[in-house]
């Protein structure tokens, strides 16, 4: 039986499997014509061709972008499904003439994502260890972290797999960050993915098959996600006419209705504002609008599906912020045109709040945990939020540099994973 890891994330996923002495391999996957370990958690329905069954063609992971860009953005560009997993509000949704469920949706991405992997790593088997955050972003209770979990088990069943098994994505990092040890350490593993940032305090034995114990865990819906909605509400809504104002047929100027520009901050949500419902009422608010230049540029977002390419220029200003001290942020999709400079003071100050947040969820861990600060022998930190310097700052000031360690910030978890398969499938 092979011990397959599934890190399942809302930007990007994994996949490995570790053989008996501990030795883990990762899938790879062709983007751009280079190699890379993850595989972007996306879908596009292609308008132009279909299968036998009418269903639209469907293409996953890194193809899945090089088709879209391809096709000029014709066509539907799904992506942070995973985000979805606890809402009872999003059941289905017609994608060019076809209906699909959320679970639908996902089983497609794990499958085709299966597939891919076996091309390489031969047969994987029914059984899996999949991540799952401590909390699901948007959840509010366990029962909606138990409705999301039942989501994702039947989304896994329709991509094939049998015997799937939970495991918590720090819990996993942890099991990863075990391997390299030689003594024992209380180690706190601080994993930040897309829309979660997730904690757990863990006392590890030397090696992979060591002895583990989970002291506590703890986690917030707060993550890259957020930090880019952030970028989004600052410097692209106002383009695309947050703050102004429409003139209905009787009574004063009223401001044009917030919750669009929520929704264009989520990349989740950005997508489903393509209904004709929204789409008649922002045909209306141009009418009506006081500056409706700027209500053509978001419908022109909207009805050609733009969000991946305004969730490029997101990434690329936030991702050269942590090397330097300010950054160009350019989003260029005529008729929307941003080109401006952004410091790296002003986005720290955008996300305090968010700052703040995952540093309060760490501070309820250790107290719940009945730990101090002082008894953590290292800091682990994994995924691609960790390298935000706002981030690193939080956890330096409490730790102090000389704990905190770093690595491997994509497939951490994932390895972590399959080496928690050889425990649980034997």
């Amino acid at each position: 039986m092979t011990a397959v890891g599934l890190d399942f994330g809302t930007t990007n996923s994994a996949l490995a499997v570790a053989d008996r002495d501990g030795t883990v391999r990762l899938a790879t996957f062709e983007a751009g014509g280079s190699s890379t370990e993850t595989f972007r958690s996306l879908l596009y329905f292609d308008p132009e061709t279909s299968a036998s069954d009418g269903a639209p063609r469907t293409v996953a992971g890194p193809d899945a972008i090089a088709a879209y860009l391809k096709s000029g953005s014709r066509g539907r560009l799904i992506q942070s499904m995973k985000s979805h997993l606890p809402s009872r509000l999003f059941k289905q949704t017609s994608i060019l003439g076809q209906t699909f469920s959320l679970e639908g949706l996902i089983g497609i991405l794990i499958r085709k994502l299966k597939a891919t992997a076996e091309a390489q790593l031969g047969e994987l088997g029914r059984s899996v260890v999949v991540g799952r955050p401590v909390h699901f972003s948007g959840a509010k209770t366990k029962a909606d972290d138990d409705f999301a979990i039942g989501r994702l088990r039947a989304a896994l069943a329709a991509a094939g797999f049998e015997q799937i098994s939970f495991v918590f994505e720090p819990v996993a990092a942890a099991r990863q960050y075990q391997a390299t040890l030689d003594r024992e350490e209380l180690v706190l593993i601080a994993d930040f993915g897309g829309g979660t940032s997730d904690f757990s305090l863990v006392r590890l034995g030397a090696g992979h098959r060591g002895q583990r114990v989970v002291v506590g865990t703890e986690g917030v819906g707060i993550a890259g996600d957020s930090f880019d909605s952030r970028i989004v509400r600052r410097l692209v809504a106002p383009a695309l006419g947050l703050n102004s104002r429409y003139q209905p047929p009787f009574g004063a100027p009223l401001p044009i209705p917030s919750w669009l520009y929520e929704h264009l901050e989520k990349w989740h949500y950005l997508s489903f504002l393509k209904s004709k419902k929204t789409m008649d009422l922002l045909e209306e608010l141009r009418f009506q609008a006081l500056q409706p230049e700027k209500i053509n540029a978001l419908i022109h977002v909207v009805e050609n599906d733009s969000g991946y390419r305004l969730y490029r220029s997101v990434e690329s200003a936030k991702f050269a912020l942590t090397g330097r001290e300010s950054a160009r942020f350019v989003f260029d999709d005529s008729p929307v045109a941003i080109d401006t400079n952004v410091a790296r003071e002003q986005f720290e100050a955008w996300i305090a709040r968010e700052i703040h947040r995952i540093g309060e969820c760490v501070d309820r861990l250790f107290r719940r945990s009945g730990v101090s600060f002082e008894e953590v022998d290292t800091v682990f930190m994994t995924g691609g939020t960790s390298l935000v310097p706002a981030v690193k700052k939080l956890f330096t000031e409490r730790f102090g540099a000389q704990r905190m360690k770093a690595g491997e910030e994509l497939t951490s978890v994932a390895k972590g994973l399959a080496l928690e398969a050889l425990t649980v499938f034997g």
